[in-house]
């Protein structure tokens, strides 16, 4: 069965995040399955609604570090920064639910849909720092615009995660709900969307976004930069070498 489900119902696209064995872990086949639907999604005029979903105990724990390493993100064109890009340009409304841990990706990712819903059990975390590297998706602009400048430097200085009734304090997402009701929440909103005039929802998000779009855009390719040059460093290596020896990483050195 494939890692990712693509599912169309009426003018519904449900992406469904399909390796519970693995937390959900993101691969670089998986972005590209990820980038593929979306650009189809947009040319598609038999699509209207993009949903974006887990599973009840887990949305996914970001990437998966085994294949991270084998396909080091260097610039843009890495398969992860091209789902980011087109997430963050998708022109349709994009709904998101969220149950259980959301890690890395799975956390920066939910800044670039329109409505997400979140199971109670929902526990958000941007650890970048923990790993010795930098935010990714325009994170390090838009989680300060959303949370206040504190709040976010708790999120990527101290890489602590924030669970749901703190995310919905902030703004991070818009309904807590029990996770067993988080995927029919986000069906239903998606329900409600594709029955109004394309071009009107389009336009409007737009212009929600407007403000924001290039310096959004100017964000992202100055995280790239120093994503990569981050990688290359002493206290990545350590960081991922302490995570697959299973223990706590030694940054003295760096």
């Amino acid at each position: 069965m494939s890692d990712i489900l693509l599912h169309q119902e009426s003018a519904r696209l449900t992406i469904t995040f399909n390796r519970p064995d693995r937390k959900n872990a993101l691969t670089h086949d998986m972005y590209l399955v990820l980038v593929r639907a979306l650009d189809e999604a947009c040319a598609s005029e038999d699509v209207r609604v993009v949903v974006i979903q887990g599973h009840e105990h887990i949305f996914t724990a970001g990437n998966d570090i085994e294949d991270f390493l084998a396909h080091p993100p260097l610039d843009e064109e890495a398969p992860v920064f091209r789902f980011l890009t087109a997430l963050s340009t998708f022109p349709k409304p994009v709904v998101a639910s969220v149950c259980g841990p959301a890690v890395g990706i799975g956390a920066s990712m939910l800044l670039h849909c329109d409505l997400v819903v979140a199971g109670d059990n929902a526990a958000f975390s941007l650890p970048f720092v923990n790993l010795g590297l930098s935010p990714e998706g325009a994170s390090s602009l838009l989680l300060p615009q959303l949370m206040g400048y504190h709040r976010a430097c708790e999120a990527l200085l101290l890489g602590d995660p924030f669970m749901a009734e703190a995310a919905l304090e902030v703004g991070f997402v818009n309904k807590v709900v029990v996770p067993s009701q988080a995927n029919d929440a986000a069906q239903a909103w998606a329900k409600r969307l594709e029955a109004k005039p394309m071009n009107a929802l389009i336009q409007t998000k737009a212009l929600l976004k407007s403000k924001q779009g290039e310096a959004c855009s100017a964000s992202m390719k100055a995280e790239v930069v120093l994503f990569a040059q981050l990688m290359s460093e002493g206290a990545s290596k350590e960081a991922f070498k302490a995570f697959l020896e299973k223990r706590k990483p030694d940054f003295s050195k760096f």
